[in-house]
């Protein structure tokens, strides 16, 4: 995903917005009600420029979705903390707007984002005061408005009990963009993996969520955090939303992803509901396994989960993201034997992997060339087993 700036100047008529309310970001605690401040008086149906915000985004990142009279776009606009070296199609003094590319609308999303900067600029400087008691704190009990976010352009909605995850994969690509959303609430800049946010109102709202939203497929999100991470051992929110899920919406289609075994705990949910358990398995060798993901499970563990899970009649399915050094064949003996489909996608970005990957043993395969000859040679080899594979987020029975 690349955000750019507008390729050429774009006229934007002057706009005037009321005088801001000094208190209006003071004390909040919500992304979401940051964000809602810092658009206002703009809200969700309302029109800039004659584009209509559709929705906005939280879970990675500040995203605003916009829409054309006629039905044009989407244009998604993303406003976040100035990074050093970052191109924008619009700043104020300490956010940047950018958009992702859409060929058809550049013109457009440059206009918007020129328009959404002086309103942006008038609320801003109120996140100075958004630290409060909890902004050092490494675990933090949150309450949140809404949980399912509509994602993947509204085919389905990712569900996240926690934000933040203690299994802390230093490749994962989302630390980036949670660290830039802790900055905006004031919080400490403390290590990805250390840090948790817990969505204590989870279940209630996906409850009220679930009698009035359009009912799509749902996935327990291990981008913004795994399900099953260790604190769920105690807190069990994740159970709470399953609970939920079985009790209002029974046959929803529902995925969770995870790379402990923790969701053995559960597999009296798991089994009653219209479910896909998956496991993160990037390779089959569990050394090159604890050189990467130190806390996530063994290999042999999640192995025995998902066979585990075939047993007590949960569909079951893997992702080998990014690929990793071990042996290919094997792996896909172990997938043939274990899941029913499996998706496959290559290494985006290191994040703050680079020591992991500087590692002589693992420093080839870093590269992109050796991630897509890896992928290529994985997919034949399930190919050639029978095993239905695929990309993004969905698998092809739920698109």
């Amino acid at each position: 995903m690349r955000f750019l700036p507008v390729p050429v100047p774009v006229p934007v008529p002057l706009l005037v917005f009321p005088k801001p309310d000094a208190g209006m970001l003071s004390g909040m605690r919500s992304v979401r009600e940051v964000l809602k401040a810092l658009i206002a008086p703009l809200e969700i149906g309302g029109a800039l420029l004659g584009w209509q915000l559709e929705r906005m985004s939280t879970e990675l990142g500040m995203r605003l979705t916009f829409r054309g009279p006629a039905g044009e776009g989407p244009i998604h606009v993303e406003v976040g903390p100035l990074r050093e070296g970052a191109r924008y199609a619009a700043k104020t003094e300490r956010l940047g707007i950018s958009y992702r590319r859409c060929p058809a609308f550049d013109r457009q999303a440059g206009a918007l984002c020129a328009a959404l900067a002086p309103r942006i600029a008038q609320q801003e400087a109120a996140l100075e005061r958004l630290q409060d008691a909890s902004a050092e704190a490494r675990i933090r009990d949150v309450e949140v408005t809404q949980l399912l976010e509509p994602m993947g352009e509204g085919r389905f909605y990712g569900l996240s009990p926690y934000v933040g995850c203690l299994v802390g994969c230093k490749f994962c690509y989302a630390q980036s963009r949670l660290m830039d959303l802790r900055t905006l609430l004031g919080l400490a800049d403390v290590p990805w993996g250390s840090w948790v946010d817990v969505r204590v109102n989870a279940a209630e709202v996906l409850r009220a969520e679930l009698h009035t939203l359009p009912p799509l497929p749902i996935k327990f999100c291990p981008i913004v955090s795994d399900p099953y991470h260790p604190l769920e051992a105690k807190r069990r929110i994740t159970r709470a939303c399953l609970e939920v899920l079985l009790e209002v919406a029974p046959s929803a289609p529902v995925l969770v992803l995870t790379r402990t075994a923790l969701a053995r705990r559960d597999f009296d949910l798991l089994a009653s509901l219209n479910l896909r358990l998956g496991v993160s398995l990037p390779t089959l060798d569990d050394e090159t396994r604890q050189h990467f993901e130190p806390r996530g499970a063994p290999i042999p563990e999640r192995l025995a989960l998902l066979a585990d899970a075939r047993a007590a009649g949960i569909a079951t399915f893997a992702v080998v993201q990014p690929m990793l050094e071990g042996p290919r064949e094997a792996l896909a003996d172990a997938l043939a034997a274990h899941v029913d489909s499996v998706s496959l996608d290559v290494l985006h970005g290191e994040q703050g992997a680079a020591s992991d990957f500087d590692d002589p043993r693992y420093a080839h395969t870093r590269e992109a060339g050796w991630q897509q000859n890896a992928a290529g040679e994985l997919d034949a080899l399930l190919e050639a087993r029978g095993v239905p594979r695929w990309a993004g987020e969905l698998p092809p029975d739920l698109r």
